[in-house]
């Protein structure tokens, strides 16, 4: 990982210094943080002649060496100090960056999905969810519609609150990204879909949009997560966030195996901002408070939760898990209490 005395070099400067990771047969990946770029070796970077040759530039303050499997996510990078930003709101900042919508979009009644924006945005939401596209156990449930896209679209002139989509493949990602859709959501079902998670990290660079990777439902372990999140970043977007939203096997009761208690551990290893996904986690709206609280409890700068104006009304998980807004009005004012004794000093 190198870092220059600017915030960025120079394309002089940077000419030198992929001349000198050639000779080594590497090469050099900008990627554009917060406040300044930091650019990877990509390739054999412990060869000692390149590292000391780039190390010795008058234009480079340092050059890190991190013994991690993840380089760019790991908490020790030159990213560390990085932030995400989604809207106006810099995620784990000031208090819990909260997104908030229906599991799916019904295009046959629009008008409940422009309900529940506005009625999320009066909760304190800071973003809105919604399926467009859905991945489906079974082949002949609803699987979304792109005419959703433009529902979405206009909740988002209306409210004025950024959008987050999951997207499935290349097709739904280049339409996301044309219209300018803010948070990129992973499923858990693509979570180690490396060559999907390389094309949002490749073609969303220099756009404002942030990715969601869910945890997949069989990824035990931590560093497995991190890593998955690396070839996004390692693509040269470095917007990402990390979602919990529960594990295999599912605990008796519960829709999956809660895994709000990761946070903490993704937090100790990587910079990159948690934001759990209490829905998934539990599946049923009795349970989606206690999860979201534990969460924030847990340490996690945000929650990705499913609600609706009418959940009976809802397709999809809506009817099972969705909460209503003013239950997110109240999940947030709660979780606000918890996030300030978290930062007493």
């Amino acid at each position: 990982m190198i870092i220059p005395k600017k915030d960025k070099l120079s394309i002089e400067e940077l000419k030198k210094v992929e001349q000198i990771a050639s000779t080594s047969e590497c090469t050099i990946l900008e990627i554009q943080g917060r406040n300044r770029c930091v650019y990877a070796i990509l390739g054999d970077e412990t060869q000692e002649v390149m590292f000391k040759r780039i190390a010795g530039l008058p234009f480079i303050r340092k050059v890190d060496r991190i013994e991690s499997p993840y380089k760019l996510m790991d908490s020790r990078s030159a990213l560390a100090d990085h932030r995400v930003k989604v809207g106006s709101m810099d995620v784990g900042k000031d208090s819990p960056f909260i997104i908030a919508g229906p599991c799916t979009i019904d295009p046959a009644n629009p008008k409940l999905f422009l309900e529940t924006a506005h009625a999320l945005r009066e909760a304190g939401a800071n973003a809105l969810r919604g399926g467009v596209w859905k991945p489906r156990t079974n082949p002949y449930s609803y699987q979304g519609d792109s005419q959703a896209l433009e529902i979405i679209l206009q909740a988002r002139e209306e409210t004025g609150l950024p959008i987050d989509v999951e997207v499935m493949d290349l097709e739904q990602l280049k339409l996301a990204l044309d219209v300018k859709v803010d948070v990129l959501q992973v499923g858990t079902r693509n979570a180690l879909n490396y060559s999907l998670l390389k094309q949002i990290g490749h073609l969303s660079v220099g756009t404002e949009s942030a990715v969601l990777l869910k945890r997949g439902r069989h990824v035990a372990s931590p560093n497995e997560f991190i890593a998955a999140a690396e070839y996004i970043v390692a693509e040269g977007n470095p917007n990402v966030m990390l979602c919990p939203r529960g594990t295999t096997p599912a605990l008796d009761g519960y829709r999956n195996h809660p895994d709000e208690s990761i946070s903490p551990l993704l937090k100790n290893k990587t910079w990159a901002p948690v934001v759990v996904d209490p829905s998934h986690s539990v599946g049923h709206s009795d349970y989606v408070m206690a999860c979201s609280l534990a969460a924030i409890a847990y340490g996690a700068d945000g929650l990705c939760i499913e609600s609706h104006i009418d959940p009976a009304k809802g397709i999809g998980d809506d009817p099972k898990q969705a909460v209503c807004p003013n239950k997110i009005k109240e999940i947030i004012g709660a979780a606000k209490i918890i996030w300030n004794k978290r930062y007493v000093a």
